[in-house]
């Protein structure tokens, strides 16, 4: 089965997000805690940037 060039080249654009991802990350925990980092990342930005 012989797939046209640029269908795989989306196909690796597609997986190469999920497979940093997931290396990153062995568990869902992990995901859980990167997220919650994330979003206190954010939040405290905000809270900064408030000028009342």
């Amino acid at each position: 089965m012989k797939q046209a060039p640029s269908k795989l080249i989306w196909l690796l654009f597609l997986l190469l997000p999920l497979t940093l991802t997931m290396t990153g990350c062995n568990t869902m925990a992990g995901v859980g805690e990167d997220l919650q980092a994330a979003g206190g990342g954010i939040e405290k930005s905000a809270e900064s940037k408030k000028d009342y």
